[in-house]
């Protein structure tokens, strides 16, 4: 699910100009509450509280919908016996549910835009807009919402303007007829 910025992408439609304008207003979704009464007294306020909470949990909702594969290369000699014998090695050195969890598998990823991301994550939004700006600029489409983050720095040893990350997701060359 993308955050989506409406005053941004409808600029016409909620950053208006202080002269009038003609404008033809497509169809959108909207959370209604019906009422009648002062538009100072306390149903309305009510009302108008009930729908920024709604739609501040419909906003965030982004946050925390995220699936995650994390992964760290491994070296060519790694077979699945190997794979099997490392995975119990860790297991009888420190107990952790989540050593049985790994997995080893080949991934290939084909096409891709990628970037370096340095500073926060929660910046990442910013450069993933840069991104999808040169894509478009250069005849690329992105293929599907997710994405990977190559983690470079330790978080828990690397100050946080400091942190770097690849960024990546798959895209296609747009055929134009």
């Amino acid at each position: 699910m993308n955050k989506l910025d409406y005053k941004k992408a409808f600029k016409e439609l909620y950053l208006p100009k202080n002269s009038p304008s003609i404008i033809d207003v497509p169809s959108m979704t909207f959370a209604i509450i019906d009422g009648e009464g002062d538009p100072n007294g306390e149903a309305f306020k009510l009302a108008t509280e009930a729908l920024y909470s709604f739609s501040y949990s419909v906003k965030m909702s982004y946050k925390s919908n995220f699936k995650y594969s994390i992964m760290i290369r491994q070296p060519d000699f790694l077979t699945e016996e190997l794979f099997e014998r490392f995975i119990t090695e860790a297991k009888n050195k420190k107990a952790n549910a989540y050593i049985d969890k790994i997995r080893f598998d080949a991934i290939t990823e084909g096409l891709c835009c990628q970037m370096l991301h340095i500073g926060s994550y929660d910046a990442e939004p910013e450069s993933f807009e840069i991104m999808r700006q040169f894509c478009r600029d250069n005849g690329y489409e992105r293929t599907c919402l997710k994405h990977r983050e190559i983690y470079l720095s330790d978080p828990r040893k690397t100050e946080v303007h400091k942190l770097k990350t690849v960024l990546r997701f798959n895209v296609r060359k747009i055929q134009y007829i």
